[in-house]
């Protein structure tokens, strides 16, 4: 999947040791979606030498391609956003309406009904 939007938030890079060696991990927010009334964030991750090579910045517009994939810890179960490409565009004002471009059209969700102008609430 596919996503293009702005970075708001670069958290501190996080490393450690597992049995294969030493890891580093950095996770991003990203905001796509901006013209909606309630604009829509996620978080993704890069590890090891990718984290370098794409050098993220706040306030970079990025085209983040990226896989979903969940895992179970001790009775949990963990969702991870990881994203395997990162393209700077050229200009945020061309991304105002960019959302989540699905990989196929069977991921695409049912036709919503219209919005109650009059109502109070969100959804």
């Amino acid at each position: 999947m596919e996503v293009k939007g702005k970075v708001i938030v670069v958290t501190p890079l996080q490393t450690g040791e597992g049995r294969n060696g030493m890891w580093k991990k950095q996770e991003y927010v990203l905001e796509y979606d901006q013209n909606s009334q309630y604009p829509r964030r996620m978080m993704f991750n890069l590890w090891g030498d990718k984290i370098d090579q794409y050098n993220i910045q706040e306030g970079q517009w990025l085209n983040i391609g990226f896989d979903i994939d969940c895992r179970e810890y001790n009775g949990k179960w963990y969702n991870d956003i990881r994203a395997w490409k990162v393209e700077p565009t050229e200009d945020g004002t061309q991304e105002l309406n960019a959302g989540f471009t699905p990989a196929s059209s069977t991921m695409l969700p049912p036709t919503a009904q219209p919005i109650d102008e009059t109502s109070d609430l969100p959804f």
